[in-house]
């Protein structure tokens, strides 16, 4: 306990410690199963799963357990499992759990409509559902307004067992701290059941809603996306009246950062998304857009990424903020290319004046904020192994007589993949139709309440699902080198290729170094390697067109999105015709493969811009690592800024920079508790290093290190 009341950075630096030592301890995701368990068995006798759901979000939010240390100042971090439940109760719940297998199919991946709920809080929510409820033409319909009502109901238990924390803690606190908790109370009551007043309101209420979602409906990553639109109405009300200063609102949205690292399990993502344009196209930047990056500097955790929508009217302020906190080490910073995007929205059917509204979902999947049931990388596709597959074919029959007619053949295997998985897609949306269900997210998001029907049976205005194409510059790479060693210089032929890659270049690594290092490369600003990407990526966006999405016919979406999916692929694959061994990471995202981009980050720049971009709305990334010893002066800084610029400008969809040495990562290995809290970014997301797989870790080694800008 602390007697004396800190310092702010001193608070932020002790809860940013307590944070990782929480998260290396024990998730509080177990009592979700108990919880779960206690619900359904007490609805058994209900005939409407719909219903169930409801009860179901509403027992498990009623149920949940907070906690509260000595320093926080936002509400809503989940009390560990070890101090809630036994061991035995929850292997009884799970045992149960055996015969409610969950439905197939994406979750979360979203920003939640606040409107209603900042404008009438949830007892204003409530009210209109249940006008709907007694309007309801249907018993399906009405079954649907019943599960919306039950799980608001238990996102205002959330709150009041919020504030009953916060008040149990009081009487052994100091005087300063017993304020600080009777605020916190307070706040939390009142956002209970009405609209925010205020701006601590405000991010409360934020806060509890996202948790309570992703809690009580089990739905993963849902952040708190556009904050510099959301709560800027509140905010500039509470610093005219007084009532807040800008460094109070700095250490709220610190404490949301915190907060989020409890909560969100390591290796995922969550956003946080400032500037870009507003539907009539003038610059929204505001105070909070800074304040939403300047957060990152003092919390330096691995959550949120917090993304700057760039256009050209972006301020030269804001640009400059990310990019100084960039060339500080850290890696959370993002841009995303506004112009680029909003071209790609309005390509699948969002209104202009809607296509502002977006954000990275999680880590750079594009969906509509507030308005969105998208299943985002769903699923992915190793494009390299479907070369190899397309090799191993051609090389037991008919290999292709010239490499337009391979690569036809090639693209005919992806076509068929991709139909299976459109199909695939919407099997799995019906089972969710028939056993899934999310009533609280449904609650906030458009037009879930107005049609009376469940996210999981059509009630978002947009339903697409996102595919991923992993693998684009070794696809790029591979077939170039088949277009020259077989069809052009006729060196080798698919036979030979074929049994090459089979061992795995075992016995041929003087093919091996002519594949690798005697072709030209994607990323160095050769038109005719360039182009194959160009090629793929639009023939990926062409098959997917011709696919739609239940229930409403809704586009299946491109993307190059990795994750970890460079590594998971790469590791199911073998060698490849770009020299890469088998069982080695992909490229990382629609950048060059790693360490290929051999002459600079302005070639490689050129190449990765030489297509467009706008189509692939599931996601794409670009990474950079820079030396760390690069940005010690602002010239450097300027430099990396106009690089980055260049690349939004050219119709860059998103880029991410790693300004971190190759000695520091090694020593990162020999030592992981010394460097327990490094963050990278991987591939459209960041991570903290030591907990990566050795395969990640030396992937992110393997990727080309600037040495000048």
């Amino acid at each position: 306990m602390n007697a004396r009341r800190p310092g702010d950075e001193e608070r932020i630096r002790t809860l940013r410690e307590r944070c990782l030592d929480r998260r290396a301890a024990v998730s509080p995701w177990g009592d979700w199963a108990t919880l779960t368990a206690r619900s359904l068995k007490a609805s058994e006798g209900l005939s409407s799963w719909q219903r169930r759901q409801g009860l179901k979000t509403r027992d498990r939010l009623a149920g949940l357990r907070l906690a509260v240390d000595d320093l926080e100042l936002l509400a809503g971090r989940l009390m560990p499992r070890r101090e809630c439940f036994s061991d035995a109760e929850e292997a009884d719940a799970r045992e149960y759990l055996k015969g409610y297998p969950p439905a197939p199919g994406q979750t979360g991946h979203c920003e939640l409509d606040r409107t209603r709920l900042l404008a009438g809080g949830v007892d204003g929510v409530t009210q209109e559902v249940r006008e709907r409820r007694a309007q309801a033409a249907t018993d399906e319909q009405a079954a649907t307004y019943d599960s919306f009502l039950s799980a608001l109901e238990g996102l205002s238990a959330l709150a009041e067992h919020a504030a009953k924390t916060a008040e149990a803690a009081m009487p052994a606190a100091p005087d300063w701290r017993r304020e600080e908790l009777a605020r916190m109370a307070a706040v939390c009551r009142w956002t209970a059941h009405r609209a925010p007043r205020s701006f601590h309101e405000g991010i409360q209420l934020l806060w509890l809603t996202d948790l309570a979602v992703m809690f009580g409906d089990q739905v993963g990553l849902v952040g708190p996306g556009r904050l510099d639109r959301s709560l800027r109405a509140l905010y500039d009300e509470d610093l005219r009246a007084g009532r807040l200063t800008r460094e109070g609102a700095l250490r709220l949205i610190e404490s949301l950062y915190l907060l989020l690292n409890e909560f969100i399990p390591n290796g995922l993502a969550i956003p946080v998304m400032v500037g870009g344009r507003d539907a009539r196209g003038a610059d929204s930047t505001h105070d909070l857009s800074y304040l939403c990056l300047e957060a990152l500097r003092r919390t330096r955790l691995a959550y949120p990424t917090v993304g700057l929508c760039w256009h050209e009217g972006t301020p030269p302020a804001l640009t400059d903020l990310a990019v100084e906190l960039i060339g500080g080490g850290l890696s959370t910073p993002a841009f995303f290319g506004d112009e680029t995007i909003q071209r790609g929205l309005r390509r699948y059917g969002v209104p202009p004046g809607q296509a502002c509204w977006y954000i990275n979902s999680t880590c750079v999947e594009i969906t509509p904020s507030g308005a969105s049931n998208v299943w985002v990388a769903s699923p992915y596709f190793s494009l390299c192994k479907l070369l190899t597959d397309e090799i191993e074919a051609q090389a037991d029959g008919e290999a292709a007589p010239d490499f337009p007619e391979f690569l036809a053949r090639y693209r005919k295997r992806l076509a068929e993949a991709i139909a299976a998985a459109a199909q695939e897609q919407n099997a799995w949306r019906e089972a969710r139709r028939l056993r899934g269900g999310k009533p609280l997210q449904s609650v906030f998001t458009r037009d879930a309440i107005e049609r009376g029907r469940d996210l999981d049976n059509g009630g978002a205005l947009y339903n697409w699902v996102e595919c991923s194409f992993v693998g684009l510059a070794n696809l790029a790479d591979s077939l170039h080198v088949l277009r020259e060693e077989v069809y052009r210089q006729r060196r080798m032929t698919l036979r030979e290729i074929r049994d090459a890659l089979a061992a795995d270049f075992a016995g041929h690594e003087d093919v091996r170094q002519r594949f690798l290092n005697g072709h030209a490369k994607y990323g160095n600003g050769v038109a005719e390697v360039d182009a194959l990407v160009a090629e793929t990526a639009a023939f990926a966006a062409q098959e997917c067109g011709r696919h739609r999405m239940t229930p409403d016919d809704s586009p299946f979406v491109p993307g190059a999105f990795c994750w970890v999916q460079h590594t998971r692929l790469g590791q199911a694959c073998g060698a490849t015709p770009d020299g890469r061994r088998a069982r080695t990471p992909f490229a990382d995202g629609g950048g060059p493969a790693q360490g290929r981009e051999h002459r600079g980050p302005t070639a490689a720049i050129l190449s990765t811009t030489s297509w467009d971009h706008s189509p692939l709305i599931g996601g794409l990334a670009y990474n950079m690592k820079f030396n760390t010893s690069l940005f010690r002066s602002a010239d450097a800084l300027a430099r990396l800024r106009d690089l980055i610029v260049t690349y939004l400008r050219r119709g860059g969809f998103e880029t991410q920079v790693n300004v971190v040495d190759h000695d520091t990562l090694r020593k990162a290995q020999a030592d992981p508790e010394h460097y327990r809290d490094l963050v990278v970014r991987i591939g459209g997301y960041t991570d903290y290093f030591v907990r990566l797989s050795p395969a990640m870790q030396e992937e992110v080694m393997s990727r080309a290190e600037f040495v000048e800008v």
